[in-house]
């Protein structure tokens, strides 16, 4: 048995005794808050979960159970539809029902700064099939899906996916839309939605990558020091809320997926107000998306076992070694089967799982281009053989 699994166990064990201790945790030189050591067993079944914080690699409710998010992506508000997608064939809140149905308790909403503009109204949608849905646009029409989010027993997720509807810049933000734009509208949101514990966390921004770098010390592209600006900011506002940083794509050289390299963490670690609110995001794709050269494989047999290396080196290790959780915002493919796709797609899914790593699947959507959805074309029929995967590791409801 390697040490450090020996050591870990006997931590998992020392923290399951009954007895409740405190002890001071400096937060980078920023505060000190008192944190309690309880027992950290699952959260069961059943289980109202309100906002959650963290503890060493753990995500935990007030009560001190442990809980994991599985979520998926549903996105359109951050297109030039203004709208999730699919609301022109179906009602929104049977959309919502049926992702809880599937198995999912969470939901990662992405949306674009540009949402919140007066002239942006949304298109798309079937007003026949979504009446209630009628003369609500921008930050109104967020609310309201938020609210059936908490009436099918989702939590919610924000993702600021892009500055400007449809564009993926390599940095948070563009002339468009400022870095004070950016900050803005995340303490808006952050104030729209204190107490309301159905949203419970802000993911910054998606995906930053190249010009974007970390720990690099410039203000315009350093988006370690970016994230802790707006984090802290909106923990000013809003206490109650994860802050999830994202990765970048390339650290002294290693290049990896957009928003999935965190190597730099070691290091330059991102100083929050209070520590018990980060959690550490990555993305990761297979070969339908790019083929990377660790897809280079004899078989893709071979994929099931030099797979996990690549991700403890790139995102893994903050959440085994206990620096903080990670969620793993974004995944998704095409194929479960044998091919290499498929091999990576569900080697991930049971790395999550003996990790005990969060995530949002990508995407709801059936228009989700070259990883294809849960929904099928009709945007009514599941893809029963990504369910078939993904519930090997699916978390229970997380509100009755």
């Amino acid at each position: 048995m390697p040490l450090f699994i020996l050591i870990l166990g006997i931590l998992i064990l020392s923290a399951c005794t009954p007895t409740t201790t405190t002890t001071t945790i400096a937060v980078s030189k920023i505060v000190s808050i008192p944190v309690a050591k309880k027992a950290s067993a699952h959260c069961q079944h059943g289980h109202r979960v309100g906002f959650l914080s963290t503890l060493h690699s753990k995500l935990v409710d007030a009560s001190g159970c442990q809980v994991s998010l599985t979520g998926v992506n549903w996105f359109g508000l951050e297109t030039s539809s203004f709208a999730p997608h699919g609301l022109g064939v179906r009602n929104w809140q049977d959309m919502l029902n049926q992702m809880a149905r599937t198995g999912f308790n969470t939901l990662r909403l992405p949306f674009t700064n540009q949402l919140f503009d007066p002239a942006s109204m949304p298109q798309g949608i079937n007003y026949q099939l979504n009446p209630d849905l009628q003369g609500l646009h921008g930050l109104a029409l967020m609310d309201r899906i938020i609210q059936g989010a908490r009436k099918a027993g989702l939590k919610v997720i924000l993702d600021r996916h892009d500055p400007m509807a449809d564009q993926r810049p390599a940095l948070w933000y563009t002339d468009q839309a400022p870095q004070t734009r950016w900050i803005q509208d995340w303490v808006m949101l952050a104030r729209h939605y204190r107490g309301n514990d159905t949203v419970i966390g802000a993911d910054l921004a998606n995906e930053p990558h190249s010009p974007a770098t970390w720990g690099g010390g410039n203000p315009q592209t350093d988006w370690r020091l970016a994230a802790e600006r707006a984090g802290n900011a909106i923990l000013a506002v809003n206490p109650q809320w994860l802050i999830i940083v994202e990765g970048i794509d390339l650290y002294r050289g290693d290049a990896y997926w957009w928003g999935g390299n965190l190597e730099g963490v070691k290091q330059f670690p991102v100083r929050l107000s209070r520590t018990n609110k980060l959690v550490y995001s990555a993305h990761d794709y297979g070969p339908s998306v790019y083929p990377e050269p660790w897809f280079k494989v004899s078989t893709p047999a071979d994929l099931a076992h030099t797979l996990p290396a690549i991700w403890q080196k790139h995102w893994a290790y903050l959440q085994q070694n206990g620096t903080a959780p990670v969620f793993v915002g974004e995944f998704g493919g095409p194929s479960m089967g044998q091919d290499t796709e498929g091999v990576w797609q569900r080697t991930l899914v049971s790395f999550l799982h003996t990790q005990g790593i969060s995530y949002a699947y990508w995407a709801w959507n059936a228009d989700s281009g070259d990883t294809g959805g849960i929904l099928q074309n009709d945007w009514k029929t599941v893809n029963q053989s990504k369910l078939d995967v993904l519930r090997a590791y699916q978390w229970p409801k997380l509100a009755p």
